[in-house]
């Protein structure tokens, strides 16, 4: 898990890697969460097993306050046992075909959980591939939706935020990644 690829935008550094987002060391790594925030498949249920019982718990005290989070919208807790001292949670939209608002709800997941970082006075921050797992999002469609968003959210970007990180777990959708950012970065 070697590739990387990475660009400046704005103030801050985009980068692009393959490797296990459980082991960064940002300031905060998100976590593409169900709505119930107890962990479960993919990314999420790595999150809350590498990071122990305080994620968990915390997210409890959210759940009862909040209710189950809605798909675009984002939480912070802490990274418990991670390298990361934060877990932003964001829940992407499940794919349906796209005729069910996901474009736009996947926009507002990355758009809502960068927010938060910069709220948070974050430096630094880990996305996943948000969506494209147990809930079908096509990657590539999904790489094309979170690279402009992220580029977008940089460009306009009046804070903190030096470092953006898409942590990929497979060759596959690093290279959709990468495709995407390689195209959108030598039209601007």
């Amino acid at each position: 898990m070697s590739e990387n690829s990475s660009r400046i935008i704005g103030k801050a550094k985009l980068m692009l890697m393959q490797d296990d987002i459980t082991r960064q060391s940002t300031d905060a790594i998100v976590n593409a969460a169900n709505s119930g925030l107890m962990g479960g498949g993919g990314v999420d249920g790595a999150i809350h097993r590498a990071g122990g019982p305080a994620i968990k718990e915390e997210c409890k005290q959210i759940i009862a306050k909040i209710g189950r989070l809605d798909a675009g919208k984002a939480v912070i807790t802490t990274g418990g046992n991670l390298p990361s001292k934060y877990v932003i949670h964001t829940v992407g939209p499940v794919w349906h075909g796209g005729s069910r608002d996901e474009p736009e709800l996947l926009a507002s997941a990355y758009r809502e959980s960068l927010k938060l970082a910069a709220e948070c006075k974050l430096r630094s921050v880990s996305f996943p591939s948000i969506s494209t797992g147990a809930y079908g999002y096509p990657v590539a469609e999904a790489a094309e939706i979170a690279i402009e968003t992220v580029v977008s959210f940089l460009r306009g970007m009046l804070v903190t935020l030096e470092e953006v990180y898409f942590v990929l777990f497979d060759t596959g959708t690093y290279r959709a990644y990468s495709s995407v950012l390689d195209k959108l970065v030598s039209k601007s």
